[in-house]
Order: C-alpha cells, then structure tokens, then sequence
C-alpha cells in the first residue's frame, strides 16, 4: 500500500475545510463592513451587508460575515449598522453670473459633496466653457466635485437678455448648433424661451432627436407643452408648465399670449382659475407615454413665492457663498420687494398649486426628476443643502420617501441614459455611496445625517466632509476665489 505524502494531505484537508484556507483573500480597495443595503429601485433592505470596491467600481455587494472571509481592503470601514444607498443627483443646477465670478463658481464644488451629492445636471448659464472644462478635470481626478453632466451653451433666439447662449434665427443655423454642441460632446441639449421663435424651437428639439441628443427646455408661452413633447422634447424644466396643462384652455391661452392680446402674468392666472384635475392627469398620462420627464424645482420657487415670510439674511449657509454670487440675489429679491397683497397672495398659490401637482403626475407614471435650480441668480437656492431641501418638499407634497430618492438617483441617470453604471448599490455600479446615520425611506430628513460618501471609490468621512465646508467658510471670509 503507497502512502501519500505528507504534502498532499495537507493540502486535502485544506480543500476539506470549505475553500478559504485554500486561496487568498481577494484584494480590493474599500470595504464597507456591516451597513443596511436599500434597494431605491424596490425600497427593499439588505441589513448585514458589506460592499467591496476597487477602483471607482463597487465589485461586489455580500454579507458582511460572507466578506470578511473573501476580501481583504486597503481600508475598511466600519460602518456600525448604518445605511448605503447611492449618491444624490441634483438634475438641475446652474453656474454662471460673469467671467469675475469663475472662481466663486468653482469653489461650489466642494459643497454639493459635503451634502451626499456626488452627480449634477448643469442646466446651464453664462460660463458653459469654463463647467465643460470642470467636467474635464473631474472626471480625471484633477478637481474634486461632483461628476458633472452639462448641457454646454443653450440654444437660443437672437439677441436674447441671457448670456452664453448659442443664438439662432434659422433652421440653417439651429443644424449649426447642434453641430457644434455634438462637437463638445454635450451630455444633453438646453433650450429656451426668451426670443426663440417658436417654429424654430419645435425645430430644435426634431432635429435634436433626430440626432440622438436628449434635450431639457424652458417652453415658449405661444405653444402648448403637449407640442413641445411631440415634437420630442426630453425634459421640461420648472413645474408652471405642468400647471398650464392642467387648463382646458391651454390652446387658447397660449394662441391669445402668442397674439399679444394677454400678458404672461394674465396667463398664468387664466390657468389657475381654469385648472382642472381630470384634464391635467390625461396631459400628465401623454407625457408619460412619449416619455418626456419633468423637473420641478419647486426649492426654488418656495424661497421666492414666500420671501415676504423670510428674508433669508440671517441664513447661516451663506457663509459659504461668495460676494459676488451673493450680489445676483438681488434682482430675484428686489422684484419681490415690489409686489403687493395680491401679487403676494399670487406667488403663494401658484407655489401651493404646483407642489399638489406632484403626486398627479406620480400616479400619471412620469418621471420627475429632483432638482434645485440653484447657483447664480436663484436666491438663497445653495448647492447641496438645497437638493435635501428639494426631497422634504416632494415628500411634503404627497410623495413617499422612496419616490423622492428614485427622482433624485434612478431618474437622474435614466434621463442621461447612465443607469448602466448608476441607480444603485450593486456589482459593476460606480462606486459613488451615501452612508447614512438613519433609514431615508423612514424619514427623508434622513438623508441630511450623514456620515461619509464614496466618490469614485475614494472615501470621504464626516470630518473630511467637514473639512470640506470649513475651507469654503475660510475661502469666502477671505474673499477668495478657487
């Protein structure tokens, strides 16, 4: 009878034993010990789970026990119980206000991440150059901030009072744009209202789709918001458009605006007074059969509809707001000013009116998408804080919790065509991680507690984030710039 070396019954009972003294432990980056998965797209939990990252990708998600013996990290976190979901979107923000005030621009940066916002969907402004050249560097890692996605300069009329703009007069020259914005390889295509005549703009968003482009848009006064979602428009910004499907006389509103014979304000009032629910629900039902999202921003619109209740001067957020963005408030505010009793009493209801709107269009089946329109000219609007801002205003308006964060990080991605990569806490998403000290989808306000991010793979804990907004305090008190 042979006998088997020693050697080979080592390595037997090795195999024997379940595997694990067998191999290594495979290496990895990061490891999130013992946190409470949630699932945004169901609302289900995975409590005692672990989640394994390496390099900017998560690369498994596991039980905790399961991971300790499979993986080892270059640092681990221990996260005590505590809840992961994926980074916040804020799907429509804005940088802007002048070439002096690139620097204040920049320095926002750092504020989205220090609130658990790791993605933003810039809408826009006067400084499109300088946003695509940031988005640049911090998809390389030379600027930290948040992945940004940008629609560059925005297509407009001829001689429009925004700056930064792309300005058209002809279908000759709106092919000329789109032309240039592919070649800027924009993330999507802005449209607005101000001169832009309104055949053109029904134009831009064809030919936009025609291209493969997906577009956003501010919508002229002088067609319905049906024609703009035919005519294949993407995403309508600001909920007021909304609200105008919700008339019966939306047609008739909008051909008396377009002849001259009523004002906008005399509009949006025929509109409050003609609203009615069963039609705006069937409107609601179209946009979403053609697929077309809305973004409400309704954080912004609270700030301005009730400054006469808050003045906001005594914010201890605009301590990291710079001088000079800080002075674009003024018109916003300045205009308010001039308003009386009624004109009061109008802002509110139009405010109120559209916040019920949103569990219409919910049960309609459209995608909304959470976004502040915060930056430059939007009064005490602040980046980051505002998204968490956004989400308690959707929950108060009829929204669960678990709706609220799938408008924020399953819409965002699935209107840039990211959910690939986005939407969740799973193997082969990017590792971009909220942990949280509370559960969101028992209180929204849950998502202001917390406790450190994972941008890309990289690990901030709360006394980096910390440190995050003690630098934008310092630099505005000293009157930096980036």
């Amino acid at each position: 009878m042979r006998r088997r070396p020693l050697l080979s019954i080592a390595l037997a009972t090795a195999f024997s034993l379940g595997g694990f003294a067998a191999r290594a432990a495979e290496r990895v980056d990061l490891l999130i010990l013992d946190v409470t998965v949630i699932d945004v797209a169901t609302g289900a939990l995975s409590p005692k789970s672990a989640v394994a990252v390496r390099g900017g990708d998560i690369v498994a998600v596991a039980p905790t026990a399961a991971a300790r013996k499979t993986y080892t990290a270059s640092q681990v976190v221990q996260a005590g119980g505590r809840f992961v979901m994926p980074g916040l979107w804020d799907n429509h923000v804005h940088f802007g206000g002048g070439p002096d005030l690139i620097g204040e621009n920049k320095a926002l940066l750092p504020l989205y991440l220090a609130h658990g916002v790791t993605s933003v969907r810039d809408a826009s402004g006067d400084l499109p150059q300088d946003v695509l050249a940031w988005r640049g560097e911090v998809a390389s890692g030379k600027l930290l901030g948040p992945t940004i996605y940008s629609s560059g300069p925005k297509i407009e009329g001829l001689k429009p009072i925004w700056k930064g703009t792309l300005e058209v007069g002809t279908e000759a020259e709106v092919d000329a744009a789109l032309t240039k914005l592919q070649g800027l390889r924009v993330d999507f295509v802005k449209v607005t209202d101000n001169t832009l005549k309104p055949d053109l703009f029904l134009y831009t968003l064809k030919q936009a789709k025609a291209r493969g482009l997906t577009t956003s848009a501010h919508i002229p006064a002088a067609i319905t918001v049906e024609q703009a979602s035919q005519a294949g428009l993407g995403s309508i910004e600001h909920m007021g458009y909304a609200l105008k499907m919700g008339s019966p006389q939306e047609a008739q509103i909008a051909a008396d605006v377009a002849a001259g014979r009523i004002t906008g304000a005399e509009a949006t009032a025929r509109t409050l007074a003609t609203f009615d629910e069963a039609t705006a629900i069937a409107a609601y039902r179209g946009l979403a059969a053609r697929g077309t999202f809305v973004t409400p921003t309704l954080n912004g619109s609270r700030i301005t509809a009730y400054l006469d209740q808050d003045n906001h001067a005594a914010d201890p957020y605009l301590a990291y707001i710079g001088p000079g963005l800080k002075g674009t408030y003024a018109w916003r505010v300045e205009r308010a000013a001039k308003d009386d009793a009624a004109a009061i009493a109008r802002r509110h209801a139009i405010y109120e009116k559209n916040v019920s709107l949103l569990p219409l269009l919910q049960g309609a089946g459209v995608s909304i998408l959470a976004g502040t329109d915060a930056g430059f000219l939007n009064s005490f609007n602040y980046p980051g804080i505002g998204l968490h801002d956004e989400l308690q205003v959707f929950v108060d308006g009829g929204l669960t919790p678990l709706q609220a964060l799938q408008a924020s990080v399953i819409n965002g991605p699935r209107f840039l065509g990211k959910t690939e990569h986005y939407g969740a806490v799973a193997a082969g998403k990017t590792a971009d991680i909220l942990i949280l000290d509370q559960n969101p989808l028992a209180d929204i306000a849950a998502t202001r507690k917390i406790h450190g991010i994972v941008l890309k793979g990289r690990y901030f804990d709360r006394t980096a984030l910390d440190e995050m907004l003690k630098n934008a305090r310092e630099q505005v008190a000293k009157g930096e710039g980036a």
